[in-house]
This record gives structure tokens, sequence and C-alpha cells, in this order.
């Protein structure tokens, strides 16, 4: 015979309301009662009828997310600190990417209609700001992840990105360098405008009169590539080398290495995002550290606090039951970098 969620219930010595709250992950559940009803439910072997659940829930316990790409280690740590929460609170992920074209991510985001309860969109293009508010109005719940314009109705989660640049250029003064080389992003590109902007603004702060060295990138190893190449290349070098995110900067790192410089004895290397590699090649990379886990799980929790409101107290609410609020929806403060130095953007002549 099949186990109810009645069963799990006289087991467990709640409410079946309680029972469904837990399964279905609402935060209004106090910790040690939604750990008493999980594990009755797994003695019990019970499992929802996902095809019951979602009728009788007008939910299909399904998340979903739109990236601009899928390549590359930033997405995969982002999708990866989505999908903890996600599964914390029993929801599975579909994943979509619009593959680094803007005018794709309308056909992304109306694919998920009818298949997801909520969506969390990365939309850093410029271009693509209006389509997504056409597309969203009045339809999903949605979390913006560093997008350029958000508004109360749709809000979001960026990273200082500017901060972070920032604090890059004063690292690399700090340590004795004058002649900054930058490599861009894509030129329509929130995350990589914002860099840039920080970029420029430090080194007219702290270098006054020192030039722009300014490089073209695309976010992605070959173009590092081509910029370290273009560098070894130049009838005169910069002193250190600022990649607007760690792949380029791998990529350039590669280049200058293959063309004989040592690194940071030569030049320096420095890039932005921290991804698990830039700990591992050698030298390894000095970076300004993105949480990148920790953003995608805080974007998830404000869009499950936005599919979850928190409910108005019940008077039949069961002993040991209370209010478990997750993230506020709002136009939440941006993640911080911090600057990880190591050897790849040490003080010239050794040290930190």
């Amino acid at each position: 015979m099949s186990v109810t969620i009645k069963d799990v219930a006289r087991a467990a010595q709640v409410s079946v309301a309680t029972v469904s709250r837990t399964l279905n992950g609402h935060g209004n559940v106090a910790e040690d009662v939604r750990r008493r009803v999980l594990a009755v439910a797994n003695d019990l072997r019970y499992t929802p009828h996902a095809a019951a659940r979602s009728l009788s829930s007008r939910r299909t316990q399904t998340l979903g997310v739109v990236l601009p790409d899928l390549h590359g280690e930033f997405f995969s740590e982002l999708v990866r600190g989505v999908d903890q929460v996600a599964r914390e609170h029993r929801l599975h992920l579909l994943v979509s990417s619009y593959h680094g074209q803007p005018e794709e991510q309308v056909s992304a985001l109306r694919a998920m209609r009818g298949r997801v309860d909520g969506l969390l969109v990365m939309s850093p293009y410029a271009a693509a700001q209006v389509s997504i508010a056409e597309e969203l109005a009045a339809t999903l719940p949605t979390v913006l992840i560093n997008a350029q314009d958000a508004s109360a109705e749709t809000p979001s989660l960026n990273v200082d990105n500017y901060g972070g640049a920032q604090a890059m250029v004063e690292h690399l003064v700090a340590a004795g360098h004058r002649r900054i080389a930058f490599i861009a992003g894509p030129e329509d590109n929130f995350d990589a405008n914002e860099r840039l902007r920080g970029y420029r603004e430090a080194l007219a702060r702290l270098l006054p009169g020192a030039p722009e060295w300014v490089l073209p990138g695309r976010f992605d190893e070959a173009s590092g590539n081509a910029a370290g190449n273009a560098l070894l290349a130049a009838s005169e070098r910069p002193d250190a080398v600022f990649a607007a995110n760690d792949m380029m900067a791998l990529g350039c790192l590669f280049g200058l290495v293959q063309g004989g410089l040592r690194v940071p004895d030569d030049i320096a290397v420095t890039g932005f995002d921290d991804i698990p590699l830039a700990r591992y090649v050698h030298p390894a990379l000095t970076t300004m550290r993105v949480n990148i886990a920790e953003l995608g799980a805080r974007a998830a929790r404000m869009l499950l606090a936005r599919l979850n409101p928190e409910p108005a107290a019940d008077a039949a609410q069961a002993p040991g039951e209370h209010s478990n609020p997750l993230e506020k929806p709002r136009q939440s403060e941006p993640l911080r970098p911090e600057l990880i130095v190591r050897e790849s953007g040490l003080r010239r002549g050794g040290g930190a």
C-alpha cells in the first residue's frame, strides 16, 4: 500500500498543512519540525506525486535560470549556488542560455512560460533591458542578476564591479606599477562597462596624467590571449595588465609566458571574479574575488521570497511552527568583491 501525506503527518505528529509546507520548501516551518518531517518522509519512503502536486498547488516546483552563456567557470559556480538553495527547498532547475546574443533572450524567456514558477535572469546586456521589461511584466516573478536597470516590480542583485575595479587599480599602483593596461569586456555589457569605468576613474585619480591603455576583449580566454600577444608585439609594454575577468587574464597570462616574459617580474597580470581555476595556474592569479556561488544563492533566496511571501499569522498553526521568511525581494545591497593577492600581481621587485 502506498504511503500518503496523512501517514507522514501522523508519524511526525504535525498537521498535513505542515507536511505540505515542509515538502514544498516554504520558509515558515521551525527547523526542528522541518527536520522531523523530512526524516519521517524519508523513513516511510514517501514521494509526492509530481503531477498531483503541480495540479493542487498550481506550481511546477521548478525555478528557471536564464543566463547569457553556459561556458566557463563563472556560470557553473553561479548555477551551483542557485541549485544549493533550490535543493534545500526540494525544487528543480530549468537552465537556459541566450548564447551571448541579446536578441535571443526574448526567445529563451518565452520558452520558460508554463514550465517554471519564477525566473532568475542574468542580463548584463544593455540592449536586452527593454525586452526583459516587456516580456516579464505581469507574468512570472523574476529576479535580475547584474542588470543595468531594475525596478521595484523586478528586483535585482548586482556586484559592485565599479568599486572592485578601483580596488584593483589601487593595489597595482601601491605595488609600484605606473603603466597599467586594461583588457575590456564586450562594449554592450554592463559588468564590463562598470569595470572599465572603475579602471579609468581610479587611474585618473591615482596617476594624474597617466594615459589609459585599453585593449578589446570578449570575456573569453581567446581574446585575453590576443591582448597578450598584442602587448608582446608592441614597442612599449605596460608594467601591469588588469583584465576585466579571470578568463581573459588567464589567456593573457598564457600568451605572455609563452612569449618569454616572466610574470610578475617583467609584467604583472591580474583579473576579476576569482574563478576556481585562478588559484591553480602558475603563477597563481591575483584577482578580485566575487563569491559567485553566493551571488546565485542570494538571488535564489530573493526569488523564493517573491514566490512564498510571509503569510499572515495562522491561529491553527501547529506547535513549533514559526515564521522564517526568506530574503526579502528588494534592491539588495551589491556584493562587494574582495582583493585576493597572489603571485601574478605582486609588488615590483617582489613582496606583497
